[in-house]
């Protein structure tokens, strides 16, 4: 089981309602349980509606720290935490990219995704061995004591380390390379197309403009599709 001290859901709790972008970072714990999630922390990142983007350079500053303080790298980087800004916490076809391409190597490793209401996945990935995957429970462990809520330190973090980044920019017809540069990057959850398709067509249309896309696909008369 995966499990939080109460400062630290609340502290993850925080930061993804400061906005409605995602938001990542790394579950620290203690040597004597790697899967109690003591603190949430963050690095510098550019965040948008449907990614997030580590700066590689913080990241090693924040292992730098980490080490320096005596901490070993399964207590601070192998559960990697994101939330989702919409209520879906499965993980989307980047994160599961992201997971297996920066934790693949890792002898055993955590993704764990929080939704906008805090519907939860977690899934545990271990590759000694045969390998293998499995999804295992989340808890917030209230039986620890509550450590203080310090806003302004949060506050503080959240300014230095995240950085809201355009939403996904329109591209050209015809060009590609710039399409596959633009959406890279983006983390849409596997859900997202049918909750447009879903949509009444004006909704659906102003959503499409918010995202830079155009005319709406599912309309019979558009000669586009997104």
């Amino acid at each position: 089981m995966l499990r939080f001290s109460p400062t630290a859901w609340a502290k993850l709790v925080y930061f993804r309602d400061k906005n409605n972008n995602e938001i990542g970072g790394f579950g620290t714990t203690g040597s004597d349980d790697l899967l109690y999630v003591s603190n949430f922390m963050t690095v510098k990142q550019k965040v948008s509606a449907v990614s997030v983007s580590f700066d590689d350079e913080a990241v090693a500053n924040f292992f730098d720290d980490q080490v320096d303080l005596g901490n070993k790298p399964e207590q601070f980087a192998r559960i990697w935490i994101h939330c989702h800004p919409g209520d879906s916490p499965e993980p989307s076809v980047i994160d599961e990219e992201t997971f297996e391409r920066v934790f693949g190597g890792c002898q055993w490793a955590v993704m764990f995704v929080v939704g906008r209401r805090n519907q939860t996945y977690a899934r545990l990935s271990f590759n000694i061995g045969p390998g293998g995957q499995m999804l295992i429970p989340v808890q917030v462990d209230y039986s620890r004591d509550f450590g203080p809520s310090e806003h302004g330190l949060w506050d503080a973090e959240y300014s230095a380390n995240i950085v809201v980044g355009n939403r996904v920019s329109t591209f050209q017809k015809g060009s590609d390379e710039k399409a596959e540069s633009d959406f890279r990057d983006y983390a849409l959850p596997y859900d997202f197309i049918d909750e447009i398709e879903d949509m009444e067509p004006a909704e659906r249309q102003f959503i499409l403009d918010e995202l830079g896309a155009g005319k709406d696909p599912w309309d019979n008369e558009s000669e586009e599709i997104f």
